[in-house]
């Protein structure tokens, strides 16, 4: 596999330093990647940045993630971050296990092969480099016209930024830059990869190379992943979609992927899934010819969704899918677990109960108009059951006098009524 061809077709290279190419070709290669270590999942952000070190591996290159745990406390002029807070060593080694282990569902760590992925961390070299030593062996390899050339510096510096550019922001390419010699020099590492607002930084670490040892270095971003809308990508009104099933469940993932719009979806399916070209190119066309039928959306939902998750987890998402517009779905109603039944019904209506009175059983009557307030009275409870307007746990209530008790709960907790077609509410005994 050419692994400039790869990224290429699957229009994920913005900038390519002359000269990259030819090094892929004649040897293998290390690259790196660097990640922000501030939490301890990633979330889909990340995901590009992780897809071209997995297509980079399958090239047969060896692939490097750089955890920044000493720069992540910098603020990135390309980034526009606020100042950042210095973790523990006790918190950076903690999400640093947990990103490692979320890596390894894309990277092989652990075999023999001379190609296995490598993770590192700059704070384990800069956490004893004193400011002196810093000045006096990295800082008189690069001059200020230099640093002060760089479009992220100068857009901070220029008419488009109120706030200016602290000298630690400014500094962020240099401390950046040293990874990289460090890394050429600690590993052999000759590219480093990022989004195109790196490609700065990046390239200040190939100078520092250049201009410190002798040596010639390489750089590649890839574009920044927009949506066809404008809108941000990733981000969805309760944040960011990470990879860590606590922080965002899998079936929220799951419909993160299914909801994207037609355009953006044949974009994302070359990007964040290994689908060979010709089965995209084929999918792509039959997607256009019945557009209603989604399919380009379920196959780019299905495929990330397995790649992070596994299988277990995609088939319940599929399932909780089903829920709110199948039929005949009690029996996978009654088999989902907690965070996916609260993540299919995220922002409905919800009523608290007395799991006592269900001991003894409540009629349905009283449940939705006296013990809730799903409907405004017992004669509005009646007429509806009567027009067959009312479910429970998606089974229609077909007479007044069910009595409801215990056993009807989901997930020992919960009730699910259903007024209509789309009207939901929860129910909680406690």
């Amino acid at each position: 596999m050419n692994f400039v061809e790869e990224l290429k077709w699957r229009g994920m290279i913005h900038d390519i330093m002359p000269g990259t190419e030819e090094q892929l070709e004649k040897e293998m290669t290390t690259a790196y990647v660097g990640i922000d270590p501030t939490a301890d999942s990633l979330h889909i952000g990340h995901l590009v940045g992780v897809m071209m070190l997995r297509h980079f591996q399958a090239a047969g290159h060896k692939p490097i993630v750089l955890l920044g745990g000493a720069t992540g406390m910098i603020g990135d002029p390309s980034m526009k971050s606020q100042e950042r807070n210095l973790l523990d060593e006790e918190t950076l080694r903690h999400n640093q296990k947990c990103l490692k282990e979320q890596l390894s569902r894309f990277l092989d760590f652990e075999t023999g092969k001379e190609n296995r992925a490598l993770m590192v961390n700059n704070y384990d070299w800069m956490k004893d480099f004193t400011f002196l030593e810093f000045i006096r062996d990295v800082g008189k390899h690069i001059t200020v016209n230099y640093m002060m050339a760089k479009d992220s510096v100068k857009k901070r510096l220029g008419s488009e930024s109120r706030e200016g550019l602290s000298f630690t922001e400014f500094t962020y390419q240099l401390v950046q830059g040293y990874d990289f010699l460090h890394l050429y020099q600690a590993h052999g590492c000759k590219l480093q990869m990022g989004g195109s607002d790196q490609w700065g930084n990046i390239t200040t670490g190939t100078e520092l190379i250049r201009r410190k040892t002798g040596g010639e270095a390489f750089a590649l971003t890839c574009p920044l992943i927009t949506k066809a809308d404008g809108g941000k990508f990733g981000k969805t009104e309760s944040g960011n979609v990470w990879l860590d099933p606590e922080r965002t469940s899998p079936y929220a993932f799951y419909q993160f992927w299914l909801n994207t719009s037609d355009a953006d979806a044949e974009k994302y399916i070359k990007i964040f899934t290994l689908i060979p070209r010709d089965e995209i190119e084929a999918l792509i066309k039959e997607h256009n010819e019945a557009p209603h039928q989604r399919k380009l959306q379920k196959r780019l939902a299905e495929t990330v969704t397995r790649l992070v998750h596994g299988d277990e987890a995609l088939q319940m998402a599929i399932d909780a899918s089903q829920i709110l517009f199948g039929k005949n779905v009690t029996d996978i109603l009654r088999k989902l677990d907690e965070r996916t039944l609260l993540s299919v019904f995220e922002g409905v209506p919800t009523f608290n109960i007395n799991r006592k009175e269900l001991d003894a059983g409540i009629g349905i009557i009283d449940l939705v108009a006296e013990k809730t307030e799903v409907l405004p009275s017992k004669g509005e409870a009646r007429r509806t059951i009567k027009g067959g307007g009312l479910g429970l746990n998606k089974e229609k209530v077909t007479t007044e006098e069910l009595i409801v008790k215990t056993t009807d709960l989901l997930n020992d907790k919960y009730l699910l009524i259903q007024k209509g077609k789309k009207n939901y509410f929860l129910i909680i005994a406690e």
